[in-house]
C-alpha cells in the first residue's frame, strides 16, 4: 500500500467495462485512489460490485461527450464502445465518444496537469496491407465505411492527443490495442471469442465468416493491463503510439476448432458471408513493447480461453 503522501487519484473512463474494470482493480492494488467513469452502454456496475466496498473507489456515472470536472493525477481514457455489433448501433455517438470524449478528458488533463493515456486501437490500421503491422504504418481505412465510426474516430483521437502534446506540452501515452479477450467480456458484444464460447457452449452452430481463413492475434487481458500501468510510468518523452497485442496468430477457423475442443461441444462450423472491410489478417509488431517496456504476452491461447470460457459458464451457465 502506498502511503497517502505518494497515492495517485487515477481516472478511468469506461471504468465498469471489460478491460476498464480489470484496470481499476490492478490500480487499486497498487495503492491507488481509483475514479471509475461510465455511461454503462457497454460497461456494467457488476463488472466493478466488489470493489464498491472499497474506499478507495469510487463510480461515476457520467457520458464523456460532456465535460467532467474533477481533481486527478492520472487518466486512462478507455471509453468507447469497441465490438462492431456496439459502435455500429449508433455509429454518430461512437464517433462522439472518441472525438468529444478525447477533447474532453484532454482539456481535464491540462487544467489538472495529469499525464493521460488514450486507448486506441489496431483498428486505426485498417484492412492491412502491411503485415505483421508496425506502429509507423499509417493504415488502410475505409473512411465512409460501416467501421469508420470507430476507425476514424480513434484515428481523429489520436490526432488530437499529439496535438495536445505539441501545443500544450501535455504527457500522453498512445496506446494501440490488439484483439484481447477474457473474464467479463460482454456475452453479445459480437467479438469473435465471446461469439465462439457462447455459440459453443449452447450448442449453436459456431458462426465464421468466409472460408475463415483470415487471421487474428489474441492477448489475454491480465496481459494487456500489465502492458498499459508499464507505458504509464514511462517517462514523459515516451508517447507512443505503442502497439500492445499478442504477435501469435491464428486463424478464425483454428479459434473455432480449439474453443469447441475446450468447451467439450458438439457445435458445427457454419459458414457466413464475410462483413465489409473486415481485415484479412491482423498481428502486431511489439518490438517497441518489449524494448520500451521489457514486456511481452506470457498467457498461452489455450490457457486464456480455459479462463475465459470457466467465466462464462460460471455467470451464465450455471
Amino acid at each position: 500500500m502506498q502511503p497517502l503522501k505518494n497515492r495517485k487519484r487515477v481516472l478511468v473512463t469506461g471504468g465498469a467495462g471489460f478491460l476498464g474494470s480489470h484496470l481499476c482493480e490492478r490500480l487499486l492494488a497498487a495503492g491507488n485512489d481509483v475514479l471509475c467513469v461510465d455511461n454503462f452502454f457497454t460497461g456494467s456496475r457488476d463488472n466493478v460490485l466488489r470493489l464498491l466496498s472499497d474506499p478507495h473507489f469510487e463510480l461515476m456515472r457520467h457520458d464523456v461527450t460532456f465535460p467532467l470536472y474533477v481533481e486527478v493525477d492520472e487518466i486512462y481514457n478507455l471509453a468507447c464502445p469497441a465490438s462492431p455489433i456496439h459502435y455500429q448501433h449508433d455509429p454518430v455517438q461512437t464517433t462522439k465518444t472518441s472525438v468529444h470524449g478525447a477533447i474532453n478528458m484532454l482539456g481535464l488533463a491540462k487544467r489538472v496537469g495529469a499525464r493521460i493515456l488514450q486507448a486506441s486501437t489496431s483498428e486505426v490500421y485498417g484492412d492491412p496491407a502491411v503485415h505483421p503491422q508496425p506502429e509507423d504504418y499509417w493504415g488502410n481505412v475505409n473512411p465512409v465505411g460501416p467501421r469508420a465510426c470507430y476507425d476514424e474516430g480513434k484515428r481523429c483521437a489520436e490526432t488530437l492527443f499529439f496535438d495536445y502534446h505539441r501545443q500544450h506540452a501535455l504527457s500522453i501515452k498512445v496506446i494501440r490495442i490488439f484483439n484481447t479477450y477474457g473474464p467479463r467480456m460482454h456475452p453479445n458484444d459480437g467479438r469473435v471469442v465471446s461469439n465462439f464460447i457462447i455459440q459453443a457452449m449452447k450448442g449453436e452452430p459456431i458462426t465464421v465468416y468466409g472460408d475463415g481463413q483470415q487471421t487474428r492475434s489474441f492477448c489475454y487481458v491480465d496481459d494487456l493491463i500489465e502492458g498499459f500501468l508499464r507505458f504509464m510510468d514511462t517517462p514523459a518523452a515516451i508517447t507512443g503510439p505503442l502497439n500492445l497485442g499478442n504477435p501469435g496468430e491464428f486463424t478464425m477457423l483454428e479459434l473455432a476448432e480449439t474453443v469447441i475442443r475446450l468447451t467439450g461441444s458438439t457445435s458445427r462450423i457454419e459458414h457466413h458471408p464475410l462483413p465489409q472491410d473486415d481485415p484479412k489478417q491482423r498481428r502486431p509488431d511489439i518490438t517497441k513493447a518489449r524494448a520500451l517496456l521489457d514486456w511481452e504476452p506470457t498467457v498461452p491461447l489455450e490457457e486464456g480461453l480455459d479462463r475465459t470460457i470457466a467465466y462464462f459458464r460460471n455467470r451464465f451457465f450455471t
